[in-house]
């Protein structure tokens, strides 16, 4: 029955409407790993507030309302951002397990916030709005990024040559490989178990491929082992086969 199912707030995208944000991909991969009961809610960025302020504390920031969020049916309660959602469902349904003590979860996220995004920002400000976002959705992108990059979106990102960008974060994308690797087992970054911190980067390979194999090969390319993020791709596939319901 719908009433029982997991609500998954997932973004919009332009036609044909599919799952593409890093964070949004982590819990629905999760979520079709554990194989729980879920419907998708598709949202506008604009209709954020409007959904979740009845229901969630404003985050602090400049983003008080993000997806994904997730309404849980036995409880009415809704969970915002990712990694607390992955810690909700885990404790409700710890089998098959995620392995958030995991290590390389924690040296991943650190690589990610660090030294991998702030050098690539430029190219995902810039191409979101112009390859992934419906027009609902443009404005309220242009001018929540503009805010945050404080000058227009535009001009920001003009000053910012993809090779400059990718050169900068190529030692970023190398530790990230490194930490694939380690295992010779492979292709998971525990070797031949899965685990959520698969997940957190294979969302993110999702992420750059929508918005363009020219960065999608990009990336690949500086990580100096191409072939280890396509097994883990491979490897991560039967979870992400449903993307749009």
């Amino acid at each position: 029955m719908a009433s029982e199912q997991i609500v998954f707030f997932d973004l919009r995208s332009k036609e044909p409407n599919s799952c593409w944000s890093l964070n949004p991909w982590k819990t629905r991969l999760l979520l079709n790993y554990k194989g729980l009961d879920y419907r998708t809610e598709w949202l506008e960025y604009p209709e954020l507030k409007g959904r979740f302020e009845k229901h969630v504390p404003a985050q602090e920031g400049s983003m008080p309302y993000t997806i994904p969020t997730i309404l849980l049916p036995s409880s009415g309660e809704y969970v915002m951002d990712s990694k607390k959602i992955a810690q909700r469902l885990e404790s409700l349904h710890p089998s098959p397990p995620l392995h958030l003590d995991a290590p390389v979860l924690a040296k991943l996220e650190e690589i990610l916030s660090q030294r991998f995004f702030p050098p690539l920002r430029p190219i995902l400000l810039d191409r979101v709005p112009k390859r992934i976002l419906s027009d609902a959705s443009i404005p309220y992108w242009v001018r929540t990024r503009s805010a945050m990059v404080g000058k227009p979106l535009d001009e920001f990102c003009a000053e910012h040559t993809h090779e400059e960008c990718f050169a900068k974060a190529e030692p970023a994308i190398r530790e990230v490989t490194a930490l694939l690797v380690e295992n010779e087992a492979g292709p998971f970054f525990l070797g031949e178990e899965v685990s959520y911190v698969d997940f957190v980067w294979a969302g993110n390979l999702y992420f750059w491929q929508r918005n363009g194999e020219d960065v999608f090969e990009e990336l690949l390319r500086r990580s100096g082992n191409a072939e280890a993020h396509r097994k883990l791709l491979e490897g991560v596939a039967p979870w992400a086969k449903r993307d749009a319901e």
